[in-house]
């Protein structure tokens, strides 16, 4: 997707799949065509602009609009991509009233279109690129912020076990296992020496907070994976769920709020705005609606969550860089977004500086 406010437009949303994406459609179809009530009739197929992992693809037929999403072509790190968890999980929560897409099916026969892929519904509504939400109005802004906060406290207290999601992560020592994971992932993925990832790789480990609780986390909660209601301040999907698993809440939580702490030039912040001009809640207002909807008394530690995340995104970019030297890259604008990796690093361990500092 394009940078914009907002977009509902398919033209804006999606553009002619490139050569190096393209499906084989004529295997695709007859197997829509068997396994997904509905679909029928003359078909197009075009290729979302935006994300940076697995590619996505809009499917437009006769009477309905398909979502497809799959993993990409070529050598992947070790766990990446898992479009068969996204399934999954979508699958398990569709009745539990956490916005999701409806799910079609998945398919594993790697003989279709040369990876495992899986079918949802076209959920038409806004998607957000920029966290000021500019074109609004100020209580425009406080509404929709307002029911980000709701949903990802809605998330974090749905009971997964009862959902059969008591296997789809390791419950405890969360921060020490994913700390290890982006370890090695962006190792795998490394291309050049970065001080700062360096120092938080070293730091990290070392001063994981005591403690552990477990809930389903998405991952990735952030603005732009969110489709909101074309006319009201109601998430309607939460979409790219390529990262959840169990984990601790308050990693999930803090990841979705780096927008208060990053420029716009670093990721998509809003550090430096006029919050109250635009009617966005402060950092401090913004966690205490999550601590009372969580039934919470506060959050120790923020800047230590704040910091991992910063070292995690820094591992993400650093790998949507990697496979767009590779070839592989999802999305046009990988090396735009790779290249935000450093300085994603440098922003995690000036947090962490100011750690040492109090």
């Amino acid at each position: 997707m394009e940078d914009a406010s907002s977009a509902t437009n398919i033209d804006t949303l999606t553009m002619p799949t490139p050569e190096a994406h393209r499906l084989n459609e004529s295997a695709l179809i007859p197997y829509l065509s068997k396994h997904v009530k509905g679909f029928h009739g003359k078909v197009e197929v075009r290729k979302f602009r935006g994300g940076q992992s697995n590619p996505t693809y809009l499917i437009l037929s006769e009477g309905r609009h398909y979502v497809l999403r799959k993993k990409p072509p070529g050598h992947l790190l070790p766990s990446a991509h898992a479009v068969e968890r996204e399934h999954r999980v979508m699958t398990a929560l569709q009745n539990t009233g956490v916005p999701v897409p409806r799910i079609y099916g998945l398919c594993e026969d790697i003989s279709i279109i040369g990876t495992p892929f899986f079918i949802m519904e076209y959920v038409e509504g806004r998607v957000f690129w920029d966290p000021a939400l500019p074109g609004l109005a100020p209580q425009e802004r406080t509404a929709l912020y307002n029911e980000m906060n709701r949903v990802i406290a809605l998330l974090h207290q749905v009971d997964y076990k009862s959902l059969g999601l008591g296997d789809y992560g390791k419950p405890g020592n969360y921060f020490a296992r994913q700390i290890d994971r982006w370890t090695r992932q962006y190792r795998a993925a490394e291309t050049e020496r970065v001080e700062a990832m360096e120092n938080l790789i070293q730091w990290l480990p070392a001063h994981i907070p005591s403690g552990d609780e477990t809930t389903l986390v998405h991952g990735d909660f952030r603005l732009d994976n969110l489709i909101f209601h074309p006319a009201e301040a109601r998430i309607l999907a939460i979409l790219d769920w390529e990262l959840s698993t169990l984990g601790n809440p308050l990693a999930d939580f803090s990841y979705s709020m780096m927008a208060w702490r990053l420029t716009p030039e670093e990721f998509r912040g809003m550090r430096g705005a006029d919050l109250e001009y635009l009617g966005i809640p402060d950092e401090n207002r913004y966690r205490e609606d999550y601590c009372r909807r969580t039934g919470r008394s506060g959050i120790e530690h923020w800047e230590f969550y704040l910091a991992y995340n910063m070292f995690r995104m820094a591992g993400i970019l650093q790998g949507v860089f990697k496979r767009m030297l590779d070839g592989n890259a999802a999305a046009p604008d990988a090396f735009d977004a790779g290249r935000r990796a450093v300085p994603m690093a440098e922003a995690g361990w000036r947090i962490v500086e100011g750690i040492k500092k109090n």
